[in-house]
Order: structure tokens, then sequence, then C-alpha cells
């Protein structure tokens, strides 16, 4: 199993352009330098676009593919992270606090808008120390400038083939019935599952359903 972080995320560089293109020809430079041929694909929200965009692009890389919790479809409607990133932006942090306290004054200035505990405890994932100083280690200004690209997927008209599955949390409202036909458009083979009691981030909220569907999906050995 190999495990990345997007561009702007985690520890990958920061970079000022945030599209799917981008950012799926970033897996395909990583899959050509590791020497994979075929691969079996799976990406949560931004990633699972991320997922499906290469998988649209180059089906020859691509042996199964797994979207958590989004559709191809845009997400704006449906989707808080514009506060979410607006509040991050905000937080105001004194040089020189112990991490514990950074993270609690973090987490108390994220509260009014991000009220979920678990939410906020993902978010407050990326709080990182540099030099006495703490800072968001995700690239916000790029993130923030490429919002609507990130909401959004891009146009694509050739099928995906391969089999295919759309794995969402029962309380999130990322895949819908409307997303149904645009899925059955561009992923002939989907079969679209909900994990009962996960929200958006289901494999934080349910992680042994969520690992169960995935083995369950995956070809046996």
């Amino acid at each position: 199993v190999v495990t990345l972080d997007a561009r702007n995320h985690g520890s990958s560089p920061h970079s000022p352009l945030m599209t799917y293109e981008a950012m799926s020809l970033d897996v395909q430079h990583l899959l050509a330098r590791l020497g994979i041929t075929k691969c079996i694909l799976l990406g949560h929200s931004m990633g699972g676009k991320t997922a499906m965009t290469l998988a649209l692009q180059r089906v020859d890389l691509v042996e199964r593919l797994i979207s958590v919790d989004v559709s191809p479809s845009s997400t704006a409607a449906v989707s808080e992270f514009s506060a979410y990133i607006s509040a991050m932006k905000s937080v105001n942090i004194p040089y020189g606090l112990p991490r514990s306290a950074a993270r609690q004054l973090a987490d108390d200035q994220l509260r009014p808008v991000v009220q979920m505990a678990q939410l906020r405890q993902f978010l407050l994932t990326n709080l990182v120390e540099v030099e006495g100083r703490y800072v968001w280690r995700v690239n916000l200004e790029a993130i923030s400038h490429h919002f609507s690209d990130i909401m959004d997927f891009p146009v694509f008209h050739k099928p995906y083939p391969g089999p295919t599955l759309f794995l969402g949390g029962s309380n999130s409202p990322y895949i819908s019935p409307k997303d149904y036909p645009e899925i059955q458009r561009l992923f002939p083979k989907a079969d679209i599952q909900f994990i009962e009691g996960a929200g958006h981030i289901v494999h934080q909220d349910k992680f042994e359903e969520f690992i169960t569907a995935i083995l369950n999906f995956l070809p046996a050995p």
C-alpha cells in the first residue's frame, strides 16, 4: 500500500496550482517513478476526485477505483469547507506556546465555525510548529484560490470501464441520488454503497466497516 499526500497537503510541496488535472499528473509521475504499471486507486473527498480524474484520463493505469464519499459532480452546494478554511486562516496563536496549549487555543477558536469535535481534531492534525510559531501545513492560500476548481469536477466524455466502488457515509450529503446518473455515465461498472452512521470522514467515523467494505471490493488474492 502506497499512501501519498496531495500537493499543498501534508509533507508534499506547496504549489500555487491546485487543479484535478495537476493532482492527477502528480499521481501519474509517482506511479512511473515507482515502476507501478497498474494500481487499485483509492481516494477520499478531494482525493476521490483526483482518483476519478486519473482513472478517466489513464484507463490503462487503474485496475480498480474506489471513491470515498464524493461523486463526479460539483460539491459546492453541500460543502462547508469554505467556512472551515476561513476559520483556519483566522486562528491566531501567540509565539512560543507549548504544543498542547496551542492546540487547545486553536480548537477553541475553530469551535464556533467547526462545531463537530471529530472534524476539528481532523483539521488540527495540520497544525505544526515552525521555529516556535504555529502554522497550518496545508497551503490555505492555494486551496482558497482554487476553491471553485476543488468543489467542481472536470468534464469527461469517455467512461472508465473498470470496477468502481463509491463508498459514502449515510450521514453525509456528498453522494446523493441526483449524482447517480453522472456516476453511471462515467463509471458504468459502479457499485454505490453507504456505511451506516458515518459522516464525510468515513474512515475515521466507522473504521472497521470501512476496511471491510474495501476488502470485499478488492479481487480475491
